[in-house]
């Protein structure tokens, strides 16, 4: 399986916006294509802090720091493991708005300089006020340090010295992202980052619960778009060496619910959360992300950004239609580089729909899916040649949204695996992989998603402590809608 490593900036292209540095048009002709990435992935401007003086003192790099790489650092490993885009998500805390604008943001530039290749956008992981983690991605613009810095001092939970508890809080989350919602020119996105990672067990939540997902996206479903599907951290079990750790703990940190197949138990669990939010209509999709703060060879538990897991976005290589894919649900996810590209479509007659779009039928309707996906040859970054063994075909009912009385609702009985498929269903043609099933009749509103593994589980199992993380690859489509 030959990882693709090359990038699809080549010429004059390159050189283009290399000079212009904005690249603002959006584009939806024939030129977009599978763009490789990491959304989530942390630099030694994840500081760690000197409590004695007043305010707290950042201390940037070394082994007090949260982080330990430059941004320089990460943009080289995600060229070498693949990546076209790339987001800097470096912790908030006392002040962090002033070290983000006055040290990283200058650094970042110098990174998009040394590799115009890489788009890298601004961004951080918001202390989102009574939740875990956010990422916040900001807009590429001339004024994008500055819009981080007016986020970030605002609104990020640990902005504040001394701390104001009244800045984590709910209501603090929803004013936080109604304030996004009203910025001028493009929008930035909100993705809430491991989200079960705090849950107590299967349907136990934490920090994160069903309501506040809900009503945050109600807030403003062009801003709040999703969650990671899939969490960085997943090298915990490997030893420098990647032989595997004895004692070692659950993939993504995840503390006494595991993640399963490597992917968070809100996204995995057929029928459960993210399907039913799905069956609420609710545009809401999933990343897959490295979290890189240390490389397990170097004594921490992640993969460098693109090494194991990437979210690939069907766009033009320019930050606006990448952005603009995110927010739309022109993705998927794989780990273990697994695929390559991911094309599911619906259609009837000469009407049809691709991830992250709807269908309109007009009436009931047989619709044809069709899911073409590339499965590399060669190896990945593990030296391993992983196979897709089967490909799930999933779907369920949309039948709107649920009374506020039921926001906390984690699922969706109508979802089931409509097919499962497996070589003998598929046509091979070197790379590619392609089939087609036909929803007969379809008479209500709906959505198809699609997966794929290397295992032989009919579904994910829950991850034991110390798995090996490129034993158990999975794959992850975004829905397209159907409607009537």
């Amino acid at each position: 399986m030959t990882v693709i490593k090359t990038t699809l900036l080549t010429g004059s292209l390159l050189t283009l916006l290399a000079g212009c540095g904005l690249n603002s048009q959006t584009t939806t002709g024939p030129t977009r294509q599978w763009l490789a990435g990491d959304s989530h992935i942390h630099s030694y401007y994840s500081p760690g802090y000197d409590t004695k003086t007043t305010p707290p003192t950042p201390i940037v790099g070394g082994p007090d720091g949260d982080a330990q790489y430059t941004i320089g650092k990460n943009a080289e490993m995600a060229v070498k493991y693949g990546l076209n885009w790339m987001v800097i998500t470096d912790h908030g805390g006392p002040n962090h708005s002033k070290l983000n604008m006055e040290r990283a943001y200058p650094e970042l530039q110098q990174a998009r300089t040394r590799f115009p290749q890489l788009l890298s956008f601004v961004g951080m992981e918001l202390n989102m006020p009574a939740m875990d983690h956010h990422t916040l991605m900001i807009p590429r613009s001339e004024k994008e340090s500055q819009t981080l810095a007016e986020i970030e001092s605002r609104w990020d939970a640990r902005e504040a010295f001394p701390v104001d508890a009244s800045r984590n809080t709910e209501e603090k989350a929803l004013q936080t992202i109604n304030y996004i919602k009203t910025m001028d020119g493009t929008k930035p996105i909100l993705m809430a980052n491991h989200p079960a990672r705090s849950a107590t067990a299967l349907g136990t939540y934490g920090s994160d619960t069903p309501h506040e997902l809900r009503n945050n996206n109600d807030a403003a479903p062009n801003v709040y778009v999703g969650f990671e599907g899939a969490p960085g951290h997943q090298a915990g079990a490997l030893n420098p060496d990647g032989s595997l750790k004895a004692g070692a703990g659950n993939r993504g940190a995840y503390g006494n619910a595991p993640t399963y197949g490597g992917f968070d138990q809100m996204t995995a669990r057929l029928g459960g959360l993210w399907d039913s939010m799905l069956g609420e209509g609710r545009r809401f999709w999933i990343v897959a992300t490295s979290d890189s703060h240390v490389h397990y060879t170097e004594g921490g538990a992640d993969f460098w950004p693109g090494e194991y897991q990437k979210t690939y976005v069907k766009a033009e290589p320019s930050y606006d239609d990448i952005l603009d894919g995110l927010r739309s649900g022109r993705t998927f996810v794989t780990s273990g580089d697994l695929i390559s590209e991911l094309d599911v479509t619906a259609s009837t007659g000469p009407s049809s729909a691709a991830t992250g779009g709807t269908l309109k039928l007009g009436g009931a309707k047989d619709v044809t899916v069709t899911i073409r996906l590339r499965d590399p040859a060669g190896k990945n970054f593990h030296n391993d040649a992983p196979e897709v063994k089967r490909v799930d075909l999933i779907v369920g009912r949309v039948t709107g949204k649920v009374a506020s009385a039921q926001y906390d609702s984690d699922t969706n009985p109508t979802t089931t695996v409509e097919r499962r498929l497996s070589a003998a269903d598929w046509k091979r043609e070197g790379e590619i992989v392609t089939m087609t099933y036909t929803l007969k009749n379809v008479s209500a509103d709906m959505y198809v998603r699609v997966r794929g593994t290397t295992t032989d589980q009919q579904e994910p199992a829950a991850d034991p402590k110390g798995e090996n993380p490129w034993a158990d690859l999975w794959f992850y489509s975004n829905p397209i809608f159907i409607e009537q």
